[in-house]
């Protein structure tokens, strides 16, 4: 093969929060934040070690059941569910809130069956931002109608202080798993195929993910 046919080497981007003690957890709740702890080491024969983590930490995705009392748990959803063709589309000038038009405004194409990641003003760091751009009912709505199979966001949660959860709970309905706690701030506006599988939980109503996309 010679350097002409050769194929350009696939990029990668990790959309992943790292797990440590002091990350950003959602309110800055104490009981959110993880604890990792030694139980063995290298004098003892191996290093080994354990991790107490609330399963809504850092980079992960919902499952039904967080919201529903008989929606799907995490591992019943199928596989592909957490992994397809995706995109990337940029919220960033949106300040507050994502609606069904605002959707609309940007004369992006959403196809059925896609992985639809939002991409908005939000960056992570150790402290957690109360005034984050969520995800409002009529979004959420618009999102169901496409008939998309899965919804992430760049902030510990998709929505803010909406009662009854009703965000979460119409995705939830039409069994789209919601991944929160992406990040996005290196990736530009546009198609990828992404992964997220879960940890097979049983009876899970959400888990930790390695997120990530890739481009050709």
């Amino acid at each position: 093969m010679t350097s002409k046919t050769r194929k350009r080497p696939l990029a990668i981007f990790d959309i992943s929060m790292e797990i440590s003690e002091d990350m950003a957890v959602y309110k800055n709740r104490k009981e959110k934040r993880p604890k990792i702890s030694v139980t063995r080491t290298l004098k003892e024969g191996a290093n080994e070690s354990k991790i107490d983590i609330e399963l809504h930490t850092g980079t992960h995705v919902d499952a039904p059941f967080h919201v529903l009392e008989n929606g799907k748990k995490i591992n019943e959803l199928n596989l592909d569910k957490f992994m397809g063709k995706a995109i990337v589309i940029d919220f960033t000038k949106i300040k507050n809130v994502i609606t069904g038009d605002s959707f609309k405004k940007t004369k992006i194409k959403i196809q059925k069956n896609t992985i639809v990641l939002l991409k908005t003003k939000n960056r992570l760091s150790k402290d957690f931002d109360f005034n984050f751009t969520y995800l409002e009912k009529t979004g959420a709505e618009y999102l169901a109608a496409k008939e998309i199979k899965a919804v992430g966001i760049d902030s510990l949660g998709i929505e803010r202080s909406q009662p009854n959860h009703l965000t979460h709970k119409i995705l939830a309905k039409n069994n789209i798993p919601i991944f929160e706690g992406l990040d996005l701030g290196k990736v530009r506006q546009g198609r990828y195929f992404f992964h997220g599988l879960p940890l097979k939980i049983r009876k899970g109503d959400a888990s930790p993910v390695r997120a990530v996309l890739v481009k050709d």
